[in-house]
């Protein structure tokens, strides 16, 4: 059987004007393919683009240059609803701070992912329960994330980034903000779903501990492949 590509991209650049004659080049022609299954890091040194690369293959970015197709879609001249609708469908992130609304309970700041991706309010409070359930929270789902600890936060932000069922996970630096320990059962978590779910996830990671867990290891230096 064939093994369902989903992200291809090639030649991605992109540039930011800094100021009249500052122009960065953040990407110079960066290929990367990601297949169903997959568990894999992008790592490389401060400044070679993993965060740009993260942004354009999330579709909260746009690339100058090249081509990015997504489970099968071409992204390339899609207009930003139809971009909106594949982002919150296709697409789960999970973020370094966690990036949760401190006004809302667990179980209401993964529904609300829920609604973005055209959930009916009833299936997404079943699924954002299972979910937290899951991933050991059915314990503290009516609390905010200030009556949460880091690691518990970080289960909520998994939690709100599979409702939807996305085809790929997007993490960047799922693990900046935790301490060891807790940093190693976030990976074993997400391992986890790699593995019994076939969850797709693409990390972002200065930390080599955190690659070395995963099947693949993609490198960048100074905007391209190295």
């Amino acid at each position: 059987m064939k093994e369902k590509i989903i992200v291809k991209a090639k030649g991605l650049k992109k540039s930011y004007k800094m100021s009249k004659r500052n122009i960065v080049a953040a990407l110079r022609g960066v290929d990367i393919e990601v297949k169903e299954g997959d568990f894999s890091a992008i790592i490389g040194p401060s400044g070679c683009g993993k965060s740009t690369l993260m942004h354009i293959l999330g579709l909260l970015d746009r690339p100058d240059e090249g081509t990015l197709e997504i489970d099968g879609v071409d992204m390339s001249r899609l207009k930003e609803k139809k971009a909106y609708k594949i982002r919150s469908k296709k697409i789960g992130f999970i973020f370094q701070g966690f990036n949760l609304i401190p006004t809302l309970t667990a179980l209401e700041n993964v529904m609300l992912a829920g609604k973005y991706g055209g959930m009916r309010t009833k299936e997404r409070k079943e699924r954002a329960k299972k979910l937290l359930k899951l991933l050991g929270l059915q314990d503290r789902i009516n609390h905010k994330p200030n009556e949460l600890s880091g690691g518990q936060q970080q289960r909520v932000a998994i939690a709100r980034a599979l409702i939807n069922d996305p085809a790929l996970i997007l993490a960047d630096e799922p693990t900046g903000e935790l301490d060891s320990k807790t940093s190693l059962e976030i990976m074993e978590i997400l391992k986890k779903l790699n593995r019994k779910e076939n969850k797709t996830f693409l990390i972002v990671t200065h930390n080599l501990d955190v690659a070395k867990v995963c099947k693949k290891i993609i490198r960048l230096k100074d905007g391209l492949n190295a």
